[in-house]
């Protein structure tokens, strides 16, 4: 009888785990990042910062960010899928455990480090002020007291604290500088690139001073630790194989990935 009650115990405990196993999360049953659905990389990107992110003529998201992001769940071996956010929301989001990852051209800040996780940076940028072709604008200086536009939730914005508290906020820096293109405001502080991507495309804006660099990463979950790790594998060996600079000089038409020096 005894004899009986061990196997029974034992079978109870047996099942016991398999229950928990099977109820468990998303995560890989060896250890691996935990992820919102089982075989994909669910990511967020803006959809409104061109060239890093946007939406093609058939309703596709593509650019630089997207692309990162496809070639990093591959890395992972996982199903890529992107999903457009709005820029301002995606650390609360990544905080929230909506999505698995913000793959948006955030800024390594303190700040946004005490909400999420970054990753090894994937390129290198910086703010820039632009103006129109007839502004009076030349340097940061020249900004006091002018109307400033910079994209809500950016680091842009902070940038244009230290000239000005007149300060105007759009969607997207896109939105921003169609604006000031089209005589609103007196000037945008945004990337260089999205900028020089706007002159490109007939904006009547001029690219004036560089206000500093800033290192572009991954957002990921305070808790996503295992997650984190795989991506910096994952990115470490996009580098080192040299895919990171060909996509930069697919969408972007230089590299931008290797830190200045």
């Amino acid at each position: 009888m005894n004899d009986l009650k061990k196997r029974v115990s034992i079978l109870v405990v047996v099942l016991s785990m398999f229950l928990l196993a099977a109820c468990g999360s998303s995560g890989s049953s060896d250890g691996g990042p935990e992820l919102k659905n089982k075989g994909e990389f669910n990511y967020i990107v803006s959809g409104e910062f061109p060239p890093f992110s946007s939406v093609d003529k058939n309703g596709n998201l593509t650019g630089f960010d997207v692309a990162v992001g496809k070639a990093v769940a591959k890395e992972l071996g996982l199903k890529p899928k992107p999903e457009k956010f709005k820029f301002h929301g995606a650390i609360s989001a990544i905080k929230a455990d909506r999505f698995d990852a913000a793959v948006a051209s955030h800024t390594i800040t303190d700040d946004r480090k005490k909400a999420v996780n970054f990753s090894e940076p994937y390129y290198y940028s910086g703010p820039v002020i632009f103006t129109r072709p007839d502004s009076d604008i030349k340097t940061k200086e020249d900004l006091k007291g002018k109307e400033v536009a910079v994209s809500k939730g950016s680091t842009y914005e902070k940038s244009a604290q230290d000239f000005t508290d007149n300060i105007k906020n759009y969607d997207s820096d896109a939105t921003a500088l169609r604006a000031l293109s089209e005589g609103k405001h007196d000037a945008v502080i945004t990337d260089a690139i999205t900028g020089k991507q706007a002159i490109e495309k007939g904006f009547k804006i001029v690219e004036q001073e560089q206000l500093g660099t800033s290192e572009q990463a991954i957002a990921v979950k305070k808790e996503d630790k295992e997650l984190l790790k795989a991506i910096n594998k994952a990115l470490k060996k996009l580098k080192e194989d040299g895919t990171l600079e060909k996509l930069s000089k697919k969408y972007i038409g230089a590299d931008i990935t290797k830190k200045p020096e």
